[in-house]
């Protein structure tokens, strides 16, 4: 069977070198690559990508060899129904390996048509090295090697302000853009590279920070074999990614203009400010994530998929993003709603199993971050208690006994979380007042919440109360007490 490149295709096409990408894994080539590939397709864009492998060891081999080509399945449900797709891309121009290419790397900056740079180094990527030089080939960190770039490119033309770039990272960290362009500005002080150099990267270059959401599994192995069968040529870089996607870019509106996805049908969308999308993200799908865990696991399940499919389970979550998180959040209600209704479709994607004790990891501090704060914004919103919220905290107290009927669990957190609730759970009696004894100490456990929950009136009466409905009855009779709808087992 012969392999991918361009001579085993009809229509192969050779697009001007338009996009610097820092990065060449599975995420990248199945979401930003992707949507350039679609806005050859569907607009004027015309353009490809060189991908810069950043690190010694990666992809850019394999990628030359198949000419830049690969294949991508998107997998997912469809107004409910599962949908499987797959697209040849063909995007991606050629790879550089900057440990045996830099000098390709540096020429490069001389190409006019180069417009955008984006990139996805992992969380830990966008960070500072004080050892890092102008002169090393390449530089150890990343913002290192995009300010010596910047540099060859402000000498190439001379700082001209038209031959700057349109910057978009995709790292996994807050205000990834403003974080990226810091230690540029840090790097070109630190060499000494000049007060005009400088002003050009102030002023012909745009910084954007970005967020961005959809699940890339990888390359499938397990079923790599019936692809190819079905393929009819040798892929070695296939690549699985869910239908959904989402990048929210801030930025300058006039972006769009050269960077059209709103013409080819993406949900790329353009903002002032990403903190409502970031705060949506967090507290309605991450949110959803941590607060159905200990439920769902304690009820006897296993995936989220399993979870927001069960008819009680399943209307515990609902209820508890349509009636608690959302009513928290200052996006427009329609936005909400769509972008909800969109997280459960994930959620039941049946090509992802996505285990629920994967999401157990470092809970506690995960229901501070994604969970706490729609349970404070309710208060404050509505002067009530939100029932949801509050007996998933009751559940995660449960969960962290250890305990699922005679299994048992395997706790993943700090050490002094675990110790905590080691010591805590000791002390229960199967009175429901060494079970308030217990929430107290949880609830002001101020080194994980930062402040004492306790001080809010009536939780601990409210967790107490759950706790002892979930170690008494059990959760499939205690989560029934917090349903508006009786959901028949």
């Amino acid at each position: 069977m012969q392999k991918l490149n361009k001579k085993t295709i009809e229509d192969y096409k050779n697009y001007p070198e338009k996009v610097l990408q820092f990065g060449e894994g599975n995420f990248l080539r199945a979401f930003v690559d992707w949507q350039i590939d679609v806005l050859n397709k569907t607009t004027d864009f015309n353009g490809s990508v060189v991908v810069v492998q950043p690190l010694g060891s990666g992809m850019v081999e394999k990628l030359n060899e198949q000419d830049g080509l690969y294949t991508l399945y998107l997998q997912g449900m469809k107004e409910g129904k599962p949908v499987k797709e797959h697209s040849l891309i063909n995007a991606v121009s050629r790879g550089l390996d900057l440990y045996t290419q830099y000098d390709q790397f540096v020429e490069l900056a001389k190409n006019p048509d180069l417009r955008f740079i984006f990139s996805n180094t992992t969380e830990a990527g966008i960070a500072y090295d004080e050892t890092d030089s102008l002169e090393d080939q390449p530089q150890k960190s990343y913002p290192g090697k995009l300010t010596a770039f910047l540099y060859r490119r402000f000498q190439a033309f001379n700082g001209d302000k038209s031959k700057g770039f349109i910057i978009i990272p995709c790292e996994l960290i807050d205000r990834n853009g403003e974080k990226l362009n810091k230690i540029v500005l840090q790097y070109a002080t630190q060499w000494n590279l000049g007060k005009e150099f400088i002003q050009w990267l102030n002023e012909a270059n745009t910084f954007c920070c970005s967020l961005v959401d959809r699940i890339v599994p990888g390359f499938p192995r397990d079923t790599i074999g019936e692809i190819t069968e079905e393929l009819g040529y040798k892929d070695d870089l296939v690549v699985i990614g869910e239908l959904f996607h989402l990048w929210v870019i801030e930025g300058p509106q006039w972006i769009k203009d050269e960077f059209p996805a709103h013409l080819a049908g993406l949900n790329t969308l353009f903002v002032d400010d990403l903190t409502p999308y970031r705060t949506r993200k967090v507290r309605i799908l991450n949110g959803a994530h941590t607060a159905m865990t200990p439920v769902s696991y304690l009820y006897g399940l296993d995936t989220v998929a399993e979870a927001v499919d069960h008819p009680v389970v399943g209307s515990f979550i609902k209820e508890l993003i349509f009636e608690e998180i959302i009513p928290t959040l200052d996006l427009p209600i329609e936005e909400l709603n769509y972008f909800a209704d969109a997280v459960l479709e994930r959620f039941m994607n049946p090509f992802i199993k996505h285990f629920l004790m994967s999401i157990s990891l470092n809970s506690m501090s995960k229901y501070k971050t994604r969970d706490l704060p729609s349970l404070l914004e309710f208060i404050g919103r509505k002067e009530e208690l939100p029932a949801k919220l509050v007996f998933s905290l009751a559940a995660l107290i449960s969960f962290y006994k250890g305990k699922r009927g005679t299994e048992d669990i395997q706790l993943s957190d700090d050490q002094d979380i675990l110790a905590l609730f080691n010591q805590q759970w000791k002390t229960f009696d199967g009175t429901i007042e060494s079970l308030s004894a217990i929430v107290k100490m949880v609830l002001g456990y101020e080194k994980n919440w930062e402040m004492d929950l306790n001080a809010i009136p009536g939780l601990t009466d409210m967790v107490t109360n759950y706790l002892y409905e979930i170690e008494t009855k059990g959760m499939k009779n205690a989560i029934e007490g917090v349903l508006k709808v009786k959901v028949e087992q």
